[in-house]
């Protein structure tokens, strides 16, 4: 199969390099910056879901494509949730995954971890936790994808319109000072009871997460 795929993909015009095994996956993908990553989840040694992990824990951030004959809901969950772009089960159109490789190579590589951490604030999307520490922090639906929002973009200053359009749905009408409001109760969570200030007032602009090293 990797060789049908490789002549394949050679032939509608990638240069393609193949590994045999999970754990040479890794070592190849260390090595080289490749474009996009094609993995089999059962693949000898360790299999596709424990390499697309270690490729994550090793910071790669090539996009990854996960290939696989299980077309169970929990199987394409656990490949995405575990840092997968995109997920194609078998039996396959070879030119639709040839489609999805060149979609994913035009998206510009980002550090996209699948556990965000600021300093020692950690947000784990996929299991909706949130941790300040070894503490554990309880927050609302919408408090966490406010904070959320903020963590994938530390530094960065975020105007109230961006975090409107990203947590609120365009159905919500009471627009006015929501999201300080939110803001506040995100602060008395996650700022206050731990005495830092993390979430920062950029007057005349909006909100900001301090980039802390982890």
């Amino acid at each position: 199969m990797a060789q049908l795929i490789r002549r394949g993909l050679n032939e509608a015009g990638f240069a393609v390099d193949v590994a045999d095994r999970g754990e040479e996956a890794l070592w190849m993908a260390k090595a080289t910056p490749y474009d996009a990553i094609l993995l089999d989840v059962m693949l000898p040694g360790i299999d596709g879901l424990e390499t697309c992990k270690g490729l994550r824990d090793q910071e790669i951030w090539a996009p990854v494509l996960m290939l696989t004959a299980k077309g169970e809901i929990g199987d394409r969950i656990a490949g995405l949730d575990i840092g997968a772009d995109d997920y194609v089960v078998k039996p396959f159109s070879f030119n639709e995954l040839a489609a999805r490789l060149r979609a994913l190579i035009r998206r510009r590589p980002a550090e996209r971890p699948v556990v965000l951490e600021v300093g020692d604030l950690r947000l784990d999307p996929a299991a909706r936790r949130v941790f300040r520490g070894e503490t554990e922090i309880s927050l609302s639906r919408t408090e966490f994808a406010l904070l959320e929002m903020l963590m994938r973009s530390p530094g960065k200053v975020l105007t109230r319109l961006d975090l409107l359009e990203h947590v609120w749905d365009d159905q919500y009408e009471n627009r006015s000072n929501v999201v300080d409001a939110y803001v506040r109760y995100l602060r008395n969570k996650v700022d206050r009871p731990f005495g830092v200030e993390s979430i920062e007032t950029v007057r005349g602009y909006g909100y900001r997460l301090r980039a802390e090293t982890a």
